[in-house]
């Protein structure tokens, strides 16, 4: 007898129907085709094991399975749900007439329970566009999937509720209904870190709301216990609330590299990621030999945070540098090529010498100039050419942080930005790909932040006596852009770029020398 039952193979974002073919024959045998990886090939075994522990047998026949397209690879435990239950109707074991009904998704255990899957989100909006009545995927996935509205999605805890249901005992079972808009406005403005709790630091605080309003790459610099790493933790709670388009690209990664729980629907919040500087380059952009998302799109739409970036491998860095201008990441390898995209803010924290404490009022850095010098050669100029805001701090002395009132709260900082973000959005809304100031071309950068002679007379003058590098140019105009936005200023003017230029540390050809 033949029987096809429906599942979905992930590659990358893009997901593709796979049809379950089940022949069995007079014989005894077993042979699965269709490029099914290790973990399919192994399905087999958990399957026989489980059905056995449910009462029921593997057929003892000559047992044929087909996964269509058959030059697609397969990957993962996802298909053992489909292949079982293919089995169980092809030996005529069970019903077979709700199967072009539904797509089947989950990994069995031994006991029959299901496990859950990676990708549920996207097989959910892909089994809607296929135009199937329903989903079912293990319990444990039914809330991220339950998102897609117009496909019924059933969460099942075995494969002994899956045959009930598709045996037609449907009325038993009801699909998961997520009120996914509601789900979505609850979280957004709800945030366990808070700028209020920073006291002093208001020059760092300014530059990180800055840095949020115009999207753009910022690196702190300063001694440890200055307070880079609590700020830049707090940097989500000031951006601009995800739409919900960006919330369900943003769930569709997470969901693809297995990092929702049980009780995520949809991710509200802009992610912030954070990896040790010991990370490999296929865990920071993304592949292996089974391909997953990697660092740089788990931080799509949000923050990735690289703190002591001169401890970070400077190969690894260097990968960094063409997702930072096209905002997506191409992995091409022998067996597959795969995009994901990572429109994301870089935020990096570094000491500003091998001892830490150069420039620090309270302790005495026993660092050379040359030694200096080489610490941030560790750090390469392209790199840092796509950087946009270089601050330094210095720690607040205890005396003022036991005097410090309670700062600016995040929610006072974030309608600022809003309000920036908004004017940026209008301004480009016939610019296809470009939502902030940060990605402006050079030639949007003279049409829409060109000084006036006044300002272009203060920026000569700073190029001059500061020693800033050609490279500083563009960006101090798109930060001055930025600052205008949230002063409401139509024209970029000289107090702009003045504060521009304070944000261009690390450009001055004195940097190693100036306090020594």
């Amino acid at each position: 007898m033949l029987v096809k039952t429906f599942s979905a193979a992930v590659n990358g974002l893009n997901v593709t129907p796979v049809t379950i073919e089940v022949s069995i024959a007079k014989g005894y045998g077993y042979r699965l085709t269709g490029l099914g990886d290790e973990a399919v090939r192994e399905s087999r075994d958990r399957i026989a094991a489980a059905l056995q522990n449910i009462g029921m047998r593997f057929p003892r026949a000559d047992v044929t399975v087909n996964m269509a397209p058959a030059d697609l690879k397969k990957e993962g435990s996802g298909f053992d749900l489909p292949l079982a239950i293919g089995l169980l109707a092809a030996n005529e074991d069970m019903q077979h007439h709700l199967l072009g009904d539904y797509m089947l998704v989950g990994e069995l255990s031994l006991d029959g329970h299901l496990q859950p899957v990676r990708g549920a989100l996207p097989i959910a909006i892909q089994a809607r566009k296929e135009h199937y009545k329903g989903l079912i995927v293990p319990a444990d996935n039914v809330r991220e999937a339950a998102v897609v509205n117009n496909l019924d999605v059933y969460g099942m805890e075995n494969i002994q509720q899956v045959i009930r249901f598709l045996n037609g005992a449907t009325a038993d079972f009801s699909p998961m209904r997520i009120d996914t808009r509601r789900e979505f406005y609850e979280h957004q403005y709800t945030f366990d870190l808070d700028f209020a709790d920073v006291r002093g630091q208001e020059s760092v605080k300014r530059a990180l709301e800055v840095a949020a309003a115009g999207g753009h790459n910022v690196i702190m610099i300063g001694p440890p216990g200055s307070g880079k790493s609590m700020m830049a933790k707090r940097l989500p709670s000031i951006l601009p609330p995800l739409s919900l388009q960006e919330s369900l690209e943003t769930t569709q990664i997470h969901s693809i590299a297995g990092k929702m729980g049980r009780e995520q629907s949809l991710i509200a919040q802009r992610p912030f990621r954070s990896p040790h500087h010991t990370i490999s380059q296929v865990a920071l952009v993304g592949g292996g030999q089974n391909p997953q998302p990697g660092e740089i799109s788990l931080a799509h739409n949000g923050v990735l945070f690289a703190d002591e970036l001169p401890e970070f491998n400077k190969q690894t860095l260097e990968v960094l540098r063409q997702p930072l201008e096209d905002r997506k990441i191409t992995i091409s390898r022998a067996k597959y090529t795969i995009e994901y995209p990572c429109s994301f803010m870089f935020v990096a924290s570094m000491n500003p010498c091998p001892c830490g404490y150069y420039g620090d009022p309270t302790h005495s850095c026993v660092c050379t100039p040359g030694q200096i010098q080489r610490y941030m050669n560790k750090i390469s100029g392209p790199l840092l050419d796509r950087i946009d805001i270089q601050i330094e701090i210095t720690p607040v002395p205890f005396k003022d942080i036991s005097k410090a009132q309670p700062g600016e709260s995040s929610g006072q900082i974030r309608q600022r930005v809003i309000a920036a973000r908004e004017r940026q959005e209008a301004r480009f809304k016939e610019v296809k790909g470009v939502y902030c100031n940060a990605q402006m071309s050079e030639r949007m950068i003279h049409q829409y932040a060109e000084p006036d002679d006044k300002g272009v007379q203060l920026l000569r003058t700073a190029m001059e006596r500061l020693s800033l590098s050609a490279r500083a140019y563009n960006r101090i105009l798109k930060v001055a852009r930025t600052i205008a936005d949230i002063a409401g200023c139509e024209r970029v003017e000289s107090q702009h770029l003045a504060e521009a230029i304070g944000y261009r540390n690390l450009d001055r050809g004195d940097w190693a020398e100036r306090g020594m």
